[in-house]
């Protein structure tokens, strides 16, 4: 696990925290993901495009991996934990099985997002709409004029480059470094669902939903470090 900073308080991130997908929160024990996503693939059968049914279990063993990894006491999922307002009445028994264990054993949280909000009831844990700890709000998406520093998910935000004439993605946070006080920061965090796709971390959608910043740029894990790639600089001022 690599530590960094993010509005003044220290994070965590590593390829063995859900497969590089999750984040850590030392000070708060808590584990926090994003865009789980919940039996997507059961959603797209009943319109006849048959996918793997495992999503969910696949989803699942993340976050515990996760939990068994940090210690986390404490689980924030920020939004679209379930693809269709139906998906958490889909769940199969094993899936189902594994959920109950989880939201048993740690103080689980779910922040409503765009695909979920009509769960009419999350299995076990507490559900909000969005939630400030410890000085930084959680919400699913990223709030325009939001000035406390800001933690969201909802774009599945991947770094895509070229690499020895190959095109590779990997999923990444998008972090927006504030401008020395004005506006706390904002940070999306990756997907962690099975079957979830992703956007291109330099997308104008993104660049856009990270201000105001003066500096964004995008952290992946890699082995014992932290690789930073800028995506975004606020264009210097010429002078008078």
């Amino acid at each position: 696990m690599v530590p960094f900073s993010f509005a003044h308080r220290e994070f965590r991130l590593g390829t063995r925290i859900g497969d590089g997908r999750a984040l850590y929160w030392p000070d708060e024990q808590a584990l926090l993901v994003a865009d789980l996503h919940l039996e997507k693939a059961s959603f797209y059968a009943r319109f006849g495009q048959m996918l793997p049914p495992y999503d969910s279990r696949e989803t699942l063993e993340r976050i515990a991996r996760a939990i068994r990894e940090t210690g986390a006491r404490r689980v924030f999922c920020l939004g679209d934990s379930f693809h269709d307002r139906f998906g958490a009445e889909r769940l199969e028994p094993h899936a189902a099985g594994m959920l109950a264990a989880l939201t048993r054993a740690t103080d689980w949280v779910w922040i409503t997002g765009n695909h979920d909000e009509d769960v009419a009831d999350h299995p076990g844990g507490t559900r909000v709409e969005e939630l400030a700890v410890s000085g930084i709000v959680l919400r699913h998406e990223a709030k325009a004029g939001e000035v406390a520093p800001e933690l969201s998910g909802h774009f599945h935000p991947k770094l895509r480059l070229a690499v020895r004439g190959r095109n590779i993605a990997r999923p990444c946070l998008v972090v927006g470094k504030s401008d020395g006080g004005a506006h706390g920061g904002r940070m999306i965090l990756p997907a962690i669902g099975a079957l979830t796709g992703g956007m291109d971390a330099a997308d104008p959608a993104i660049l856009a939903a990270m201000q105001p910043a003066t500096e964004i740029e995008a952290l992946v894990p890699a082995a014992d470090r932290l690789a930073r790639f800028p995506l975004w600089r606020q264009p210097a001022q010429s002078g008078a």
